[in-house]
C-alpha cells in the first residue's frame, strides 16, 4: 500500500487507546475516518482532536455503536456510508475490545460473556458486515486487533484471563484462516492480524465502564489504573504507528511491542512450558512483569494486556 491518502477507514473502539490514535494518525495522514465507540462522548473527542489535525479535503465522523451487537454494527455502517457519501470501504480496524472475565470459575457469567461478545463477535460481526464494502473497493484491507493473549492465555502467576485470551485465540485463528479464504474467494481484499503486547492505554478504566462498574472508591484502585497505563513502555500513539506502518508494508501479522516479541518467540519456542512459571523464560515474561503491580486476585487482573 502507497500511503492512507484519500481513502476512507473504519475505526471501531475509536473512543480512547489505539483507537483514538488510529483515527488521528489516519486522519493526519489525509485518510477519511469513520470512528465508532461505545462511549459516545469519548469518540465525539477523538474525530474533533483528528478532525483538527486532518488536511483540507478529510472527513472524520463520529458514530455511537456497541459492536456486540450485529444490528448496531449494521447501523453503523449505514450511518457511515450516508456522511461520507461512500459505495465501498477501503480499510477496516476492528480494534475494540474490553476486558473482564478474568476467570471463567470465579467470574460472573454474565461479565465473561460480556467481555467475549465484544472482543470475538464484534470482530465477527464487523467482518460479516464490512467485507462487501471491502471487496467492492477493489483494495481492501481487513486489520484484526488480537493481543499477546492470543497465543499466550495467561498474564503470569496467578492471574488468569480466561474470556479475554479465549476471545483473542478465536480472532487469530479467524484472521489466519481468512488469509487463505479471501486468497481464493475475494482476492481483492488482504487481512492483517495485529497482537499488540503491554501497550499504556486506559483499557482498565474503559472496562470498568463497560461493564456497569462504578468509579473507584479508594486512592489505590486509582493508582491501579494510573500505573498500568504509565508503566507500559508502548504508548498509544507509538502502537498505532506501528500498526499503521505494518499494514502499509503489506505484512500480515504485527507484533506490537518488544514484549509481544519476546513473548511470541518464548511460546513458539517451548510451547509445553509457556504455562510452566517455574522455567526461566516464561517466570521473567515482559508481559508479566510490567502488570506485576495488580494485586492477586483483584478485580483489575481482569484486563486484556493490548
Amino acid at each position: 500500500m502507497g500511503g492512507f491518502a484519500g481513502k476512507l477507514a473504519v475505526v471501531t473502539g475509536g473512543g480512547l487507546g489505539m483507537g483514538r490514535e488510529l483515527v488521528r494518525q489516519l486522519a493526519a495522514q489525509g485518510c477519511s475516518v469513520a470512528a465508532c465507540d461505545w462511549n459516545a462522548a469519548a469518540v465525539a473527542d477523538t474525530v474533533a482532536m483528528a478532525q483538527a489535525g486532518a488536511p483540507d479535503g478529510v472527513r472524520v465522523s463520529n458514530h455511537a455503536c456497541d459492536v456486540s451487537d450485529e444490528a448496531q454494527v449494521q447501523r453503523f455502517r449505514d450511518e457511515l456510508l450516508s456522511e461520507h457519501a461512500a459505495d465501498d470501504i477501503d480499510l477496516v480496524f476492528s480494534n475494540a475490545g474490553i476486558g473482564g472475565g478474568a476467570s471463567f470459575i470465579t467470574s460472573s457469567r454474565e461479565e465473561w460473556e460480556r467481555t467475549f461478545a465484544v472482543d470475538w463477535w464484534g470482530t465477527y460481526y464487523c467482518a460479516r458486515t464490512f467485507l462487501p464494502l471491502l471487496i467492492a473497493s477493489g483494495d481492501g484491507v481487513l486489520v484484526n486487533t488480537s493481543s499477546v493473549n492470543g497465543f499466550w492465555a495467561s498474564l503470569g502467576p496467578r492471574m488468569p484471563n480466561s474470556a479475554y485470551a479465549t476471545a483473542k485465540f478465536a480472532v487469530k485463528g479467524f484472521t489466519e484462516a481468512l488469509i487463505e479464504d479471501l486468497r481464493t474467494n475475494a482476492p481483492q481484499v488482504r487481512v492483517v492480524l495485529v497482537m499488540p503486547g503491554h501497550v499504556g492505554t486506559d483499557i482498565l478504566a474503559n472496562t470498568r465502564r463497560a461493564h456497569g462498574t462504578p468509579e473507584p472508591e479508594n486512592t489505590s484502585a486509582a493508582r491501579i489504573e494510573t500505573a498500568f497505563r504509565e508503566k507500559a513502555r508502548l504508548t498509544a500513539a507509538a502502537a498505532a504507528t506501528i500498526i499503521l506502518d505494518g499494514v502499509r508494508s503489506g505484512a500480515w501479522r504485527i507484533l506490537v511491542g518488544a514484549d509481544a516479541k519476546v513473548l511470541d518467540a518464548a511460546v513458539r519456542a517451548r510451547p509445553e512450558a509457556a504455562y510452566d512459571y517455574a522455567n526461566d523464560v516464561m517466570a521473567n515474561a515482559p508481559t508479566a512483569r510490567s502488570l506485576a503491580i495488580m494485586p492477586s486476585g483483584s478485580t483489575s487482573t481482569a484486563l486484556g494486556v493490548a
